[in-house]
């Protein structure tokens, strides 16, 4: 039975419900892992749950952009209502319970509905800057979101934002554009956006339509290796974050940068075509990237000890 710790009884079988469907998702790494300390797991599942709805809502099949658009103005409804204490849905009971123990800052969860509503109605990016714009309200509030519950981080007011912070946004947009790319042969089929920026298409020469035929070319090869090498340049410049934070929060991001380059890898493996090949991840790639994270993490610790 479920039984979480600092978790009211009344509010257990509506954590249990958002744990289920953080269960049920098929992603690589989401919210709420293992390697996350267990007394921050319940309120994870919870803005899990509330994100994984809402961004389903955007992928509803055969329905208007009006009609998807209308459900998440309802989600927003639906979360000032929790804020102000009166949550009517499983979900923002726990999401409400959360709010009130961590005083988690709620823009965090309305800057995610911002990029569901992007999702719906941006349907193609011009620039890298303009994708990196849509990551800053799909992931980096992620990032955010974890160092706050781990006391690793508190913004201040009208303050510069905080080194830790600039370093959690470049981890969390450089996973986000490596799902992107991972997910290029499926997302314009399944109602999502085609998140190839259009500058760099035309710089390399790729059209639209070679995309939408899934005809892999030379030229699509050449474009989609750029955009993983400068994916990586973010993971690069993210991973100083583990030499700031504490265990094993540094284990949960070591282990999240090894499986971003692990499927950067298997996109070159693969020539940059993922129109028709997804890469994922084997059981033996996963325990190696967490062997890596492991020993990444644990000499990350060892340098700050000796710092200090």
């Amino acid at each position: 039975m479920f039984r979480a710790q600092n978790i009211p009884i009344h509010l257990e079988s509506d954590f249990r419900y958002c744990r289920e469907i953080a269960r049920k998702t098929s992603d690589q790494h989401s919210l709420g892992s293992l390697l996350v300390p267990r007394k921050l797991r319940p309120f994870l599942y919870a803005i899990f749950a509330f994100a994984k709805t809402a961004d389903d809502f955007t992928g509803l099949p055969g329905r208007d952009d009006s009609v998807k658009l209308r459900l998440l103005d309802d989600w927003s409804r639906r979360l000032l209502q929790a804020e102000s204490g009166e949550p009517d849905h499983p979900t923002f009971r726990a999401l409400a319970h959360t709010l009130d123990v961590t005083a988690l800052p709620s823009i965090y969860l309305h800057e995610l509905l911002i990029a569901c509503r992007m999702n719906v109605t941006n349907k193609r990016y011009d620039s890298i800057n303009e994708l990196e714009e849509y990551c800053r309200y799909a992931a980096n509030p992620i990032g955010r979101i974890v160092l706050h519950l781990a006391d690793e981080v508190i913004p201040e007011p009208r303050q510069p934002t905080p080194v830790k912070i600039r370093f959690s946004d470049a981890i969390c947009t450089g996973m986000m554009l490596t799902h992107l790319w991972q997910n290029l042969g499926q997302d314009p089929w399944s109602g999502r956006p085609l998140y190839l920026p259009v500058e760099e298409m035309q710089r390399f020469g790729v059209t639209e339509e070679m995309i939408l035929a899934r005809r892999f070319t030379p030229v699509m090869g050449d474009l989609m290796l750029f955009l993983v090498a400068e994916t990586r340049q973010l993971f690069d410049y993210g991973q100083q974050l583990l030499d700031m934070v504490q265990w094993p929060i540094r284990l949960e991001l070591a282990a999240m940068l090894e499986q971003g380059r692990a499927i950067l890898d298997k996109i070159e493996e693969n020539g940059g075509n993922t129109l028709r090949f997804r890469p994922q991840l084997s059981p033996w790639t996963r325990a190696s990237c967490l062997w890596r994270a492991f020993s990444r993490s644990t000499s990350s610790s060892a340098s700050n000890n000796q710092d200090w």
